[in-house]
């Protein structure tokens, strides 16, 4: 509202002295504030503006850090971690001796490239024997069991045998006739040198002479043929024999049955080497040879071992579309029984690695693969990052240097101690 000069000191003379005095001091106080402001309002905001932008990069660049160093984390962990620094494992000497701990040192070697086919063993057909009697007979005696192991020349079973019998009896008639022929080529002969008897009946018999032999090895040779000694207690007598060191696996005879001249009473096969039988596919079959090596691996137990291919079937099945394979493994212990499944790592090829470690060397710890390395109080747990492997080497591609010495036996006893160093830090 505006007012005239007449008003204000109207206003002023009717005002007391005391408010006057108080708003006196409310405006000076007012217009000294406001002076302040205008002094350092400028500056302040600047600073304060600097100071909020700052904050903000400050803020941000920490974000950008820990984005960058995820990133980089992330990327390390792809590489399983192989630059990452080794965890030490304290051991004595006297520790490593008393684990066994075998040390190897890293490098090149040649890594197998096998395909695992399913298989199954079976009997060596080359050692393995269907025994038959060759004469019909009854069985008298069966003095071996089933599963039982045997020597060659060992009695199997022993048959009374007619055929055996008329045989015999001819081998005998033969001999008695081959005995009277000698006498009397004899008795010719001196009869010819004293110029009693002529010639010709010396030659009469001497003819006789020899047609009696011819007799005699032809009988022999009839009962050699059926198995049967050409001489013998009784007769008929007929013993069936082991025709080489064996195992009985089958058994088909029963005391006081009737067989007959070719019934299968034995099966005998030679346990020491069996076979292991697997199909292989066309598309492996062509890079599969003759004498490569192959490691058999029982399904139902932890057992392994190796053998050498020593057939590759030369067709493909019309049905399958796979070729045979045939792999001998060495069966001394009688471990690979016939009929058991396998699986069969076939060697289809090779091919070089700079770095290698032994199989057992490379163990998991704390989710990563990692190689024991000796060092002058232990060893260090190096991780690394694995390629190929065949079994019995594995590849190292990033993590460890050629030379590199190693735990290569018994590398889970490190494993065990690095646990419990750190169930131990972790308490």
């Amino acid at each position: 509202m505006n007012l005239n000069n007449d008003d204000k000191g109207r206003a002023g003379r009717q005002m007391p002295g005391r408010q006057r005095i108080a708003i006196a001091v409310l405006i000076a106080l007012g217009l000294g504030g406001a002076a302040a402001i205008l002094a350092s309002g400028p500056g302040a905001t600047a600073k304060d503006r600097h100071g909020d932008h700052a904050g903000h990069g400050e803020a941000d660049g920490h974000e950008k850090h820990d984005d960058h160093g995820g990133e980089r984390g992330g990327d390390h962990g792809e590489d399983n971690t192989a630059g990452a620094a080794p965890e030490a494992i304290a051991m004595t000497e006297a520790q490593i001796a008393a684990a066994g701990i075998g040390l190897d040192t890293a490098g090149p070697a040649s890594i197998r490239t096998t395909t695992r086919l399913p298989g199954e063993v079976g009997m060596n057909e080359d050692r393995t024997a269907h025994v038959v009697p060759r004469v019909s007979g009854v069985v008298e005696a069966v003095p071996v069991a089933l599963g039982q192991a045997v020597r060659k020349g060992e009695v199997l079973a022993v048959l009374a045998s007619p055929q055996v019998s008329d045989q015999r009896s001819e081998l005998l008639a033969a001999q008695k006739r081959l005995q009277l022929a000698r006498t009397t080529h004899e008795r010719e002969r001196a009869l010819w040198e004293e110029k009693i008897s002529s010639r010709q009946e010396v030659d009469v018999a001497e003819q006789a002479l020899r047609e009696a032999e011819i007799a005699v090895s032809n009988a022999r040779q009839k009962l050699l043929a059926v198995g049967a000694a050409p001489e013998g207690g009784a007769l008929n007598r007929y013993v069936l024999r082991a025709p080489f060191d064996g195992v009985v696996v089958e058994k088909h005879l029963t005391l006081g049955e009737q067989v007959k001249e070719d019934a299968s009473v034995f099966v005998l096969s030679d346990l020491r080497t069996v076979w292991t039988r697997v199909d292989v596919p066309a598309s492996e079959a062509g890079r599969l040879r003759v004498g490569a090596r192959a490691v058999v691996r029982a399904a139902a137990f932890e057992q392994s071992a190796e053998g050498t291919v020593a057939d590759v079937g030369p067709l493909i099945g019309a049905q399958s579309r796979t070729a045979p394979a045939r792999i001998v493994l060495s069966n001394p212990d009688r471990v690979w029984r016939p009929g058991l499944f396998v699986n069969v790592d076939l060697v289809t090829g090779e091919a070089s690695a700079a770095v290698t470690v032994a199989s057992d060397a490379v163990q998991v710890l704390e989710g990563r693969p990692v190689v024991f390395v000796r060092t002058a109080g232990g060893f260090a747990a190096q991780p690394v990052k694995t390629g190929r492997s065949d079994g019995r080497r594995i590849e190292i591609v990033e993590g460890l240097r050629p030379g590199a010495r190693y735990a290569a036996v018994q590398a889970f006893v490190i494993k065990s101690e690095a646990g419990k160093g750190s169930a131990t830090h972790s308490h």
